[in-house]
């Protein structure tokens, strides 16, 4: 096997393994809802707890040294407070099954629009007609689940959207800038770290004093280290060696991978529509999905 050819078998067992962490994501989120954690809260346990790892490999490494100021404040942003919070309000308003949905459903169709005008670079048959078809199926999952939903779902689903928008980002510039995981790290942990827990210690509300041990844990222990530390090397890996393209339509996969883990683990029915349109997300990801050229 030439090297091309392994990297681009780990790029895909990459993608397909963050499609596990973010559907696991959704299921620990939902239990996040009735823990008295703030969104606040959890988003301090993603950048602080994280840095007890993050800071002593960065002051090792030094990933500082490869990147200009620009870049530092760009990526920082994009993997920042404000990224997390809209995603983190999302399921406040909207169920945390919309997450998968409106964020990883529609990062094909980002991936598209994006390369479209950033890149002026024409889709291919198949991945428009792979794209449409997952556009279909997260509008038929987004129906059927809303039909359940409160009247302000409309506005997670935007928050949704908004997250949606700053990953694309993030893959984006993981790929163009071929961000090393330590450089990552840096900008998505360490930075983030410094400027968001002096503001939430001081001025956001908090609910850890009285949240149960058990989701307390649950909680500090994936939104802390897994999502931001695992999820974003994986992508940063997957986005460098398959492409943006190829890991926005294997992300796709999260609203089923989604659904069927809400099934198994949290007892949730899939009636009719939502099986359908999960068989037909996963052709569209099938037809889109193709080998990157090396």
């Amino acid at each position: 096997m030439t090297t091309g050819s392994s990297s681009q078998v780990t790029g895909y067992a990459a993608a397909w393994c963050i499609v596990f962490v973010w559907s696991f994501w959704l299921i620990v989120s939902r239990v996040a809802s009735g823990s008295g954690l703030t969104i606040y809260d959890l988003a301090a346990m993603r950048y602080g707890l994280a840095s007890l790892i993050a800071v002593p490999l960065c002051l090792y490494y030094k990933p500082w040294r490869g990147l200009r100021l620009f870049q530092i404040a760009v990526l920082s942003f994009i993997l920042g407070p404000v990224y997390i919070l809209f995603v983190f309000a999302g399921v406040l308003f909207a169920p945390a099954a919309h997450g998968g949905i409106f964020m990883n459903g529609v990062l094909p169709l980002i991936s598209i629009l994006f390369a479209l005008v950033l890149m002026r670079v024409l889709p291919g048959f198949r991945q428009v007609l792979g794209g449409l078809l997952i556009l279909f199926s997260a509008i038929v999952l987004a129906w059927d689940a809303g039909t359940s939903s409160s009247a302000d779902a409309w506005i997670g689903d935007l928050l949704f959207l908004t997250g949606a928008l700053f990953f694309s980002a993030y893959m984006i510039l993981a790929e163009r800038w071929q961000l090393t995981p330590m450089q990552i790290i840096f900008c998505g942990t360490v930075v983030n770290a410094v400027l968001y827990l002096p503001v939430w210690a001081l001025w956001l509300p908090s609910g850890i004093a009285d949240a149960p041990m058990g989701p307390f844990l649950l909680q500090a222990i994936y939104q802390g280290f897994v999502p931001n530390l695992i999820g974003l090397l994986f992508i940063a890996h997957a986005s460098r060696t398959i492409g943006n393209g190829n890991t926005s339509f294997i992300l796709a996969a999260v609203p089923g991978g989604g659904a069927i883990l809400g099934a198994i683990i949290l007892g949730e029915s899939l009636n009719l529509p939502s099986i359908l349109a999960l068989v037909i997300l996963t052709v569209g990801l099938l037809m889109s999905v193709r080998r990157r050229r090396i």
